[in-house]
Order: structure tokens, then C-alpha cells, then sequence
């Protein structure tokens, strides 16, 4: 971590870079120097390891083991993970969204079974339920979290409920302790989606270890992201961890090839990847620790903007982990165009709740509707918060977003 990457007063009310709030520019100010371009993702982002991405290369390319899949790179990956979060398994595969399906077959969810899910967030959510032959059932969401809230899920809660899947959305955890209890009352099995949150801690637990399984997605616009596709499912069970593993290699056993116990899938895990992402780890708690320093300037700027159409997401630290960080805007299309004149580029992940996706629809009930994800659709907006972003380019972003509260009636 170089000094120009680092926020001096993160929480301290002072701008960074010693600058005064009277200094930042306001639409049609002229500014000293061209504001630099912002990206959602860095193009750059592993420009840093290539050498060593390079050398994996070559070295698994030429491995006499030609073990290219769930060889010792993999298996010493899942460890490293399995010692550091203290989980029971951790089982390596192909993407977050397969690891989702790989824990609803390892519980034995299927045809007739519901699992209840958000109604605002990826369409993973719902697809892998609908991929083991179980009804999604839709829930609201918090409106200030953009998290499933507990009681509408509770309220949702039949004889056919086989399980619960909240999910950690864009920088905030879900209510776990809620969604705990909320299947302990009803017995049902907690399925943690976690995809998003590798790095976030709630109450002392690790995103992911709330429930009988969590998982995580190491795609590279991820926390812990690499490049290229990839997941894991970490659990305090292992019984079920071995079923996943078995799951993931079309039903076999590790070490025992063309036995097959069950109908399984391919969601297996690359080598090179799996050396990449164990070379990086060690680095990963302080690429956390920037994201957070950029989120809690952003918080502290955006806060007061809150009367003016601009809302910020919760300021609590718990249950953090900054995959990316959302505002609520009422004119989200004008603040997106305004921020993009300015070189900022912003994202709009979930544009309308999934209930209302051609996909789902056939799972939504006639004239229901979700108030609280149907608002979240209409204003979210994501703003850059990676780990590589400077000093200047963060107080950039800040700046116009203020400028463009502040041009609002």
C-alpha cells in the first residue's frame, strides 16, 4: 500500500488530502487540473502479480503431475481457507452460482420444496433454486439495508419451506442473527449467499459461517476476486461438505474416478487459478482495509446529502465488507449521467426485482408486490470503490456527487 493510496482521516470530517469544504468545486467551477477518469473496475487490476500469474502458467503447464483441475494447488487453496475462516470444509468450484445449486443438492432440496428468497438482487438467487426442481418464494427487502428483511420472510414461511437463502447485498451483510433464529423457530436449513462479502465480519462470524453453508464467488470484480471464474462453499458441517465435493466432480468420490455415487455436475476448480489466489491471500486484508477507508469517506461526505435525494448506505462498520458501495438516488439516470460527464463511471447491478424478470415470473404471485425491492430497482447506484483507486480520484467522485446534491432544488 503506497502513501498517495491512503485516506489520512477517513472518519475525522476532514477532506483528504488537507483540503477545506470550501474547496471543493461545484458545477461550472473551473477546477485547477482535468479530473482524472474513473473506472468501476481497473482495467490494471492484476497488473501487479503478472509476473507471477505468468509463472503459474508455465509451472502448472509443465507440472509432470499434468493435474490441470482439483490438484494440490486447489486442495492446499481450500485449506489455506479452511484455517484462516475456521470452518469445518471449504470445497472449491466452478462459480459462486454453481456452488448455490452444489449446497441446495447436498441438502436434498428438490421438486415440491420452497426456499425462500430476496426479491431484489441476482438472478442466481432464484435460478438455483429453480435448477434442483424447488419453488423460489420472493421476499421484500430492508429498505435501508437492500438486505432480505427477516419478518417478510418469516411471513412467507409454509409447511413446504425446506429453507432460507438471504443474501449480502452490494456492501452490507444480511441480518443474520434474525435469519439464524428465523430457521432455528421453523427448523429449516440457512443457506447463506455470501457471493458478494468474502471478507465481511458480522458479530465475530465470518460471512458465510451463519448457517449450515455459505458461499463465496472469486470472480474478478469480487473482494477476494481472480482472473477468471470461480466459487467455493465453506461450512460448519462437515458431512455436508462432503457431499458437495462429491457433487462437484459428477458424483465421485476424491481420489476415485469413474465411480459415481450420485448424478453430479462439473463445478471443478482450476490449478493455476487456485496457485493465483493463494499467492494473493496474504494480501487481501489490507486490499479490505482500503475499500473501507474509500466507503467511510464516502459515508462521511454523503451523509448530509440525505434531505437532497442522495442516500447513503447504513454507517455501521459491523457486517461490512465493500464489494461495491451503493447510493439511493432519486434522480438516479440524472446523478449517473452527471457523474459520467465527469469521467465517473457508476452501475446500475439490478434494475428491476427479480419476480419481474420474464425468468421468474411464472414463481410470482398474481398482484403481488415487493414495495421495498421495486424502490431499490429504481435508485440504486453503485460508485467506484476498489482498492486501486487514488486519493485524488476518490475525493473526485465525492466532489461531484456533493456538486450534484447540492444543485438540486
Amino acid at each position: 500500500m503506497t502513501d498517495h493510496r491512503t485516506i489520512d482521516h477517513p472518519a475525522s470530517g476532514r477532506p483528504m488530502s488537507g483540503r477545506t469544504a470550501s474547496d471543493h468545486p461545484v458545477d461550472g467551477a473551473p477546477e485547477a487540473a482535468p479530473a482524472p477518469a474513473v473506472p468501476f473496475f481497473p482495467p490494471d487490476l492484476f497488473e501487479a502479480d503478472r509476473p507471477v500469474l505468468m509463472d503459474l502458467v508455465r509451472e502448472v503447464g509443465l507440472d509432470p503431475e499434468q493435474r490441470f483441475i482439483l490438484g494440490r494447488r486447489t486442495a492446499a487453496f481450500e485449506e489455506l481457507l479452511r484455517a484462516d475462516l475456521e470452518a469445518a470444509d471449504v470445497v472449491a468450484c466452478s462459480s459462486g452460482t454453481s456452488a448455490l445449486w452444489l449446497v441446495l443438492r447436498a441438502m436434498d432440496i428438490g421438486p415440491g420444496d420452497e426456499v425462500i428468497v430476496p426479491a431484489f438482487g441476482c438472478a442466481p438467487l432464484a435460478a438455483s433454486v429453480i435448477g434442483v426442481g424447488a419453488t423460489p418464494v420472493f421476499a421484500d427487502i430492508r429498505p435501508d439495508t437492500l438486505t432480505m428483511d427477516p419478518d417478510a420472510a418469516e411471513r412467507l414461511v409454509t409447511e413446504r419451506t425446506r429453507a432460507v437463502m438471504p443474501a449480502h447485498m452490494f456492501s452490507v451483510m444480511a441480518d443474520m442473527p434474525r435469519f439464524a433464529a428465523l430457521a432455528r423457530r421453523h427448523g429449516l436449513r440457512l443457506l447463506e449467499d455470501s457471493a458478494v462479502a468474502q471478507g465481511g465480519v458480522l458479530d465475530g462470524v465470518p460471512a458465510g459461517l451463519w448457517g449450515d453453508a455459505g458461499v463465496y464467488s472469486f470472480v474478478q470484480v469480487k473482494t477476494c476476486g481472480m482472473p477468471g471464474e470461480g466459487g467455493a462453499v465453506l461450512t460448519r458441517d462437515a458431512a455436508l461438505g462432503e457431499r458437495v465435493r462429491m457433487l462437484r466432480n459428477h458424483g465421485q468420490h476424491p481420489g476415485t474416478r469413474f465411480v459415481h455415487h450420485t448424478v453430479g455436475i462439473n463445478s471443478r476448480f482450476d490449478e493455476i487459478q487456485a496457485a493465483f489466489q493463494s499467492h494473493r491471500y496474504a494480501g487481501f486484508p489490507a486490499r479490505l482495509a482500503r475499500r473501507a477507508e474509500i466507503a467511510a469517506y464516502y459515508t462521511e461526505r454523503f451523509t448530509p446529502l440525505a434531505e437532497r435525494g442522495v442516500l447513503p448506505p447504513p454507517p455501521d462498520r459491523d457486517g461490512r465488507c465493500f464489494y461495491v458501495y451503493t447510493v439511493l438516488a432519486d434522480d438516479r439516470s440524472t446523478l449517473d449521467a452527471h457523474l459520467a460527464g465527469a469521467g465517473i463511471a457508476g452501475h446500475v447491478y439490478y434494475p428491476r426485482p427479480l419476480p419481474a424478470h420474464r425468468a421468474f415470473a411464472a414463481y410470482a404471485p398474481p398482484g403481488a408486490h415487493w414495495p421495498h425491492a421495486e424502490d431499490a430497482a429504481r435508485r440504486h447506484l453503485s460508485l467506484p470503490v476498489h482498492h486501486l483507486l487514488t486519493d485524488a480520484q476518490v475525493e473526485h467522485v465525492a466532489d461531484r456527487v456533493c456538486a450534484f446534491a447540492a444543485g438540486r432544488p
